[in-house]
């Protein structure tokens, strides 16, 4: 069975068994966890199938970033400690960026930690995004599909939500299909190979320090 066949259509109970046997994938020399068997496959949803961007920031702002990224990647938990904590305090509440988190599942726990992040809607995403980033080393634990369940109900619980909602979103099928479509639809479009990358004024970048993102940022707000 691929990682693909692991993501489509399962309940959330069907999704923790599923990842019994995920392993946290291996960053390659560029920083990246790459996993470029999924990314190239799509599941031929379409358009109008794919679920809205949230985006934080100014809508107007003259530079727009996406950054695609996994929640069981380690270079994307550095990257959201040391790079987009400023980046959001010099940038994108000052107005000069919008930014975009894109998800990316490389295995079936980060697409429950997607569920869990987008059960609150708009409003919760980026408080729950924030604790998975935070966090991320204490609620995968011992790497155990019932610990890291339980860490991931006890973040929900955390950012306001009800155990029903938790639960009814880990168990919304059809939106684990859209976000697992939507997933693979943007990575083929931007040529994404691993995560975290950066998308900025639709110019692909790999992953960086802030001094080289800080660089990049103000010479697209110069031009």
């Amino acid at each position: 069975m691929n990682r693909r066949s692991l993501l489509l259509g399962l309940s959330g109970t069907a999704l923790l068994a599923a990842a019994g046997g995920w392993s946290l994938l291996r960053p390659n020399a560029e920083g990246l966890w790459a996993s470029p068997a999924l990314a190239q496959e799509t599941t031929g949803g379409a358009a109008n199938d794919l679920l809205p961007d949230v985006a934080m920031g100014a809508a107007d702002a003259p530079v727009t970033l996406i950054e695609y990224a996994s929640f069981t990647c380690g270079h994307c938990a550095n990257f959201h400690e040391t790079v987009f904590k400023p980046l959001k305090r010099e940038y994108i509440d000052t107005g000069k960026v919008r930014f975009i988190l894109r998800e990316a599942y490389f295995d079936g726990v980060g697409l429950w930690a997607g569920q869990v992040a987008q059960c609150g809607g708009d409003l919760k995403y980026y408080g729950i995004v924030d604790m998975l980033f935070d966090e991320q080393s204490a609620w995968i634990g011992d790497g155990q599909p019932q610990t890291i369940g339980d860490n991931l109900r006890k973040i929900g619980l955390r950012a306001g939500l009800t155990k029903e909602q938790i639960e009814a979103c880990l168990n919304d099928t059809a939106r684990a299909e859209r976000m697992v479509a939507t997933y693979q639809a943007h990575f083929t479009a931007d040529g994404i190979e691993g995560t975290p990358t950066l998308m900025i004024n639709g110019k692909k970048h790999s992953n960086m320090s802030y001094e080289s993102l800080k660089k990049i940022l103000d010479a697209e707000l110069a031009g």
